[in-house]
């Protein structure tokens, strides 16, 4: 199996989700989004952005690799009556199912991050989207002190090395190389802005709660918490991210979960 689809469909990310579903209204809130706007939503998960664009009345499609997700996101339109939202398997790598020039806006929120052959993604994106559209990515940044970087950092000292000519998806929070894709696939270098912006996960249960969803349902943090079991140090990495989790949380109630985790956001004019 492809190892970006087994990973995702690991678990059940849409548990995680949940927590991220303010801003994801907040985000899409704020791409000017119009009625009748053709959007794909890459790594669209359930649909945190995807559910809240297709509400301002865009036609929007859902691309994911994980199967799971995919049926989770037209249960989820279903559910709330969006006939302008569908929901379908797909690998960021290779949109071939997809028409050139088909989409007014391309966004990816965490999502096409994780794809393997980060230029292949570049193009793709490019490709899909009409000339005079935008791109759109929400980007991990790697070494940030907030949560989701250092949920990574921390999980990786207890997992095993990745395979030879493994890409970290850290690298797509590099501005650098975000620039360096994108030209690649034909982008002039001046249309393409990077800035960092904020995502906030809030729970209504206590941070070492909230941590528990990542470790049953976070197919990353499931695969760290596999391999410090076999090596005798999962109570480390638990005592690690419970701290993480504690010392971030910014909620004023002990019960309750407020983390904000910095991210790049991307915007590409194609």
């Amino acid at each position: 199996m492809n190892a970006n689809k087994a990973l995702w469909e690991k678990g059940d990310f849409t548990r995680v989700a949940e927590s991220m579903r303010g801003s994801g209204e907040r985000l899409v809130d704020r791409l000017a989004i119009t009625k009748g706007l053709k959007v794909l939503d890459l790594g669209c998960g359930d649909g945190t952005t995807a559910i809240p664009a297709a509400r301002l009345g865009a036609n929007v499609l859902g691309v994911d690799i994980a199967s799971n997700l995919v049926d989770a996101g037209n249960r989820r339109a279903k559910e709330a009556g969006l006939e302008n939202l569908s929901f379908q398997l797909g690998d960021a790598s290779d949109l071939g199912e997809l028409d050139d020039e088909s989409f007014d806006l391309v966004v990816s929120i965490f999502g096409a991050m994780f794809a393997p052959k980060p230029f292949d993604v570049a193009k793709e994106m490019v490709r899909v989207t009409r000339p005079g559209g935008r791109i759109v990515m929400g980007n991990w940044i790697p070494g940030d002190p907030t949560l989701v970087a250092q949920i990574l950092k921390i999980s990786s000292a207890y997992s095993p090395p990745p395979p030879e000519g493994f890409v970290s998806p850290m690298t797509w929070g590099i501005a650098d190389d975000v620039v360096e894709r994108f030209a690649a696939a034909g982008v002039l270098e001046d249309k393409i802005a990077c800035e960092r912006d904020t995502f906030t996960f809030e729970s209504p249960v206590p941070p070492a709660e909230f941590l528990e969803l990542f470790r049953t349902y976070y197919g990353p943090t499931m695969n760290a918490f596999e391999a410090a079991e076999a090596n005798g140090r999962a109570d480390d990495l638990h005592r690690e991210l419970v701290a993480l989790f504690d010392e971030q949380n910014q909620s004023a109630n002990d019960e309750s979960t407020s983390i904000a985790a910095t991210f790049l956001r991307v915007t590409v004019e194609v």
